[in-house]
């Protein structure tokens, strides 16, 4: 149980860190080698100046499911060092 607790609490945050670094990635072309303006809402680069729109306010599933299965981690990582070992 302790295993398992671990993963769920360690997988959300790689996940979670990959999609944001590939965006950033994204994001950086745009305003460097294209010299544009990033659409977050769209995913493309624009020509005109766009607004900034969070990534909680984009991806609200991903970043609340990702909390949510850290929690469940969490709570396993405690029950799997309470219970005692057979």
């Amino acid at each position: 149980m302790l295993k398992i607790g671990l993963l769920l609490l360690v997988a959300p945050i790689l996940v979670l860190m990959g999609a944001y670094f590939m965006e950033l990635g994204d994001v950086r072309d745009c305003l460097l080698v294209q010299e544009g303006h990033w659409d977050y809402r769209s995913g493309v680069c624009r020509d005109t100046a766009q607004p900034f729109v969070p990534w909680i306010d984009r991806h609200p599933w991903l970043v609340n499911g990702g909390m949510l299965t850290s929690v469940a981690g969490v709570a396993l990582c405690m029950v799997g060092l309470y219970v005692k070992r057979r």
